[in-house]
């Protein structure tokens, strides 16, 4: 019974750790901590079964900790994403301009204007006093982070469109753009 529970649980960190570490939305992450949590159980019960009281304790206080994600990621952050998309759709057909969470431009793709997926918005400069958007940082290949280029893209360039972040740029000229250092942005 202990090695099958000792193996469960290193299968669902493992499993967990990669959930979370991914960063694909808060539901995805929320659920990540759900796997946490079943590891942490498992670990509990194996410390208490092979008498390891020091694994106890920093379970019982991972399965407290992993609680809280749950509350955080499917309960708080997943409201208030609900909140946004529902101010961003209640506002289409009112009159005065049509509204968009500010946060789509940190985790949308950008489409081209064929429909083609060409990067992924990660962030985005705003002027302190117009409170305007200079222009996006967009990643472009890799995996995970490694091996990306990052493209200033100017956001007179850019448009959304419901949940949709697009450009009216071709793939081929999106690729020309001038690539950006991760640390190193441009001031303008």
């Amino acid at each position: 019974m202990e090695q099958s529970l000792s193996w469960i649980a290193t299968a669902a960190t493992i499993a967990a750790a990669s959930i979370t570490a991914s960063n694909l939305g808060s539901r995805i992450t929320g659920y990540g901590f759900v796997v946490f949590l079943a590891g942490s159980i498992c670990w509990l019960f194996f410390g208490l079964a092979s008498g390891q009281p020091a694994l106890v304790w920093t379970n019982a206080a991972l399965t407290i900790l992993n609680f809280f994600g749950i509350w955080r990621w499917l309960g708080r952050q997943a409201r208030i994403e609900e909140g946004a998309r529902a101010g961003a759709r209640d506002s289409r057909g009112t009159p005065g301009e049509e509204l968009f969470a500010l946060s789509l431009l940190t985790k949308t793709s950008l489409q081209a204007s064929d429909g083609s997926e060409i990067g992924r918005s990660l962030d985005a400069m705003v002027g302190c006093r117009s409170g305007r958007i200079e222009y996006l940082v967009v990643s472009e290949g890799g995996v995970a982070g490694a091996g990306e280029t990052l493209r200033r893209v100017p956001w007179a360039d850019c448009r959304v469109e419901g949940d949709r972040l697009t450009t009216r740029m071709e793939p081929t000229r999106f690729g020309s753009l001038e690539q950006i250092e991760p640390d190193h942005w441009p001031a303008r």
